[in-house]
């Protein structure tokens, strides 16, 4: 160990000299100590892992990086966002109904691919392409068509330009013939509306193009007092709040971090009339729309700052099949769920965090100080032979050893806990976005590209971290401290070597961390942005469905009109079924709400501009304390949102039911745990 601790304090000298510019201000003796023992603290980590990888089973699989050929990341980007069918030139109806919700921006993020995509295949292939033009207007005014065009300058104000500088930004939108399929009678209208809206002059355009120099994003770290909150909105989105385009080249390089857990801003989430939803209160299939959704609007919000969203093409890594170390989640996932249904978190990885929890919050030095060597590697091999068989002894674990279990466990995953598509992403995310804020809004989309077993394992990580922090008093770990720990295990990973270059960016990967531990609350909370715009797309696609549904019943009649006199007319398959107290006169504002697990199971509730959910839990609540079934007690219900233009919503408790209800009149309201 003291070899190694000589050996990190090198490095950390090393590359503190190199790349660390000397302060523009007086820094005190302590905070310069800190500083170099936070480093070391890092160094340290990356030579503890090297030290494990070397003798020990974390070389058994290496990730492969392979070079994307030309146009290929666009075709990937677009299968990933749900739009293969502009790849394939299929119809399909997801793909109408996605295209159909896009903001103007989360447009022009979608052209900008297909538009490269299309023009790499005419390079590489002889054989004719569908020309770009057919689905998206297009900027080359060297290109002669009869379609009529349209072009307005977008107005940016002269304050924000250099001196000698002319800018003009022009949006051209080609007119297409009647279009041959539904698709392109989507794309066709989506880009069709954008010079109607341009020559619009309301009010929301004039604050989006002709803005006052104070609303340019600031360049530097926020430099505003701290202990002043900031609301956050997610009514608009993300991308389409940025007024005016920073110059990335102006953001500083080798930018310092302040250490001190206070230097953080203080961020809170403004509440809309809908509440705030938590990524486990939708279902499945609205999450799989949240992601495209995501990855959609992630690009615009680059594209809108002028940064490029660097993506990772990895060969895809089979991981062991069995076992707990090396894995895959979704492996660990499975085996898991036959023992305990509804598992969302790997049973040794929850083990493990519940070892440190009750024993190690306190110990001084949690997570830095490390465990023996020859401990963990004989505690790894005893814990692949008896922990399933449930006859492990967790007591003789120290919580140290705990602790490189535990970083070892995530180190050994086959790909990286935040993936390897997007992690360049989270690097990027501070080296070019240097205000706070903006770095919070794209973390928070890549949280939600996650995948789901992702997504709730490095939840409960992070859960752990906070409770880590929390008792700095006596593990004396603070946030800090806990986040340069935690930064090699996350980004330096299987198959990649810290560099020289990956070596200087270790205060940017500790930041990311931070980031993720101090505000993991807002970065869990879905947009309600990207929950309208799910909303907007099953109504979409159930709208298309039933367009669908009255021509082939137009179809059936034809074919069957001499026996229909005969027959009973059948239902059409697929069609959207609704309980028959939805089908019945039920009064405006009034809706019919079941809990199961009552005695009473149903009621008619009036609503009115200020019913809450919470109102209707108390209502039943009372109505219900004597009579409810024994099973239900001890269980916190919800009131939840089910069918109509969304799959399954877990309703906040502050949600104002009539806001919810006229959003969505056909759903049903269950409550339930």
């Amino acid at each position: 160990f003291r070899k190694s601790f000589s050996r990190c304090r090198r490095i950390n000298r090393m590359i503190s000299n190199e790349s660390t510019p000397s302060p523009a201000f007086s820094r005190s003796n302590s905070q310069a100590s800190m500083d170099s023992t936070s480093m070391e603290d890092f160094w340290c980590e990356v030579e503890s892992i090297k030290e494990s990888s070397e003798g020990g089973s974390e070389e058994a699989t290496l990730l492969e990086f392979k070079p994307a050929d030309e146009g290929e990341l666009e075709a990937e980007w677009l299968q990933d966002v749900g739009l293969s069918t502009l790849i394939s030139g299929a119809e399909e109806e997801d793909g109408q109904a996605l295209l159909s919700t896009l903001t103007r921006t989360q447009a022009a993020a979608v052209q900008k691919r297909y538009n490269t995509y299309t023009q790499t295949l005419r390079k590489k292939n002889k054989h004719t392409v569908r020309d770009v033009r057919d689905i998206f207007g297009t900027s080359d005014s060297s290109v002669r068509s009869p379609e009529m065009r349209f072009r307005r300058p977008l107005k940016r104000h002269n304050s924000c330009l250099q001196e000698g500088e002319k800018e003009e930004r022009f949006v051209l939108v080609y007119f297409l013939l009647p279009p041959r399929n539904m698709l392109w009678f989507t794309l066709k209208f989506l880009f069709e509306a954008l010079p109607l809206l341009l020559s619009q002059d309301s009010l929301n355009l004039v604050q989006f193009f002709n803005v006052s120099v104070n609303s340019c994003v600031d360049c530097r770290l926020d430099k505003g007092s701290p202990s002043v909150t900031e609301e956050l909105s997610y009514e608009v989105s993300f991308s389409e709040s940025i007024m005016v385009l920073p110059k990335p080249q102006e953001w500083p390089k080798n930018q310092r971090f302040k250490k001190e857990d206070s230097a953080l801003p203080k961020f809170i989430i403004r509440k809309s009339r809908f509440g705030l939803t938590e990524v486990g209160d939708l279902s499945p299939e609205d999450m799989k729309k949240i992601r495209y959704l995501s990855l959609i609007e992630l690009t615009a919000f680059y594209d809108a700052l002028g940064v490029e969203l660097k993506r990772n093409r990895a060969e895809r890594v089979r991981g062991r099949e069995n076992g707990l170390f090396g894995a895959p989640l979704t492996i660990l996932l499975e085996n898991d769920q036959k023992k305990v249904p509804g598992i969302k978190v790997p049973l040794i990885f929850q083990k493990l965090l519940l070892k440190l929890e009750e024993t190690g919050l306190e110990t001084e030095g949690i997570l830095r100080v490390p465990g023996s060597a020859s401990r963990v590697k004989n505690l790894h091999q005893e814990l692949e032979a008896k922990f399933y068989e449930d006859t492990f002894d967790w007591d003789q674990v120290r919580n140290n050893d705990a602790a490189g279990l535990l970083k070892m466990f995530i180190r050994e995953l086959p790909s990286p806990l935040f993936t390897v598509e997007y992690l360049p992403a989270f690097i990027t995310l501070v080296e070019k976005i240097s205000k706070i804020k903006l770095q919070l809004q794209a973390l928070h989309l890549l949280i939600m590209l996650l995948p789901e077993a992702n997504r709730d394992t490095a939840k409960a990580f992070l859960q752990f971290l906070k409770k880590v922090v929390a008792n700095e008093g006596k593990n004396k770990m603070n946030l800090w401290n806990v986040s340069m720990i935690v930064a090699p295990n996350l980004f330096i990973y299987k198959g990649k070597r810290a560099n020289q270059q990956e070596m200087q960016t270790a205060a940017t990967t500790a930041h990311i961390v931070r980031l993720l531990i101090r505000y993991q609350d807002i970065l869990w909370t879905v947009p309600s942005f990207l929950i309208s715009q799910v909303r907007k797309m099953n109504e979409a696609a159930m709208n298309n469905s039933k367009r669908q549904m009255m021509f082939d019943k137009g179809v059936r009649k034809l074919l069957r009109r001499k026996t229909m006199e005969r027959e009973r007319p059948e239902r059409p398959e697929g069609a959207v079924t609704f309980p028959s107290y939805l089908q019945s006169d039920i009064p405006e504002g009034v809706i019919r709400v079941y809990a199961p697990l009552h005695s009473k199971i149903s009621m008619a509730i009036q609503l009115n501009s200020q019913t809450k959910a919470k109102d209707i839990l108390a209502r039943f609540h009372c109505e219900n304390s004597c009579g409810s079934s024994q099973n239900m007690r001890g269980q916190i219900q919800s009131l939840h949102e089910i069918g109509g233009n969304i799959g399954q919503h877990c309703l906040d408790p502050d949600a104002y039911m009539l806001d919810v209800y006229r959003a969505n009149p056909h759903a049903e309201w269950v409550i339930k745990p």
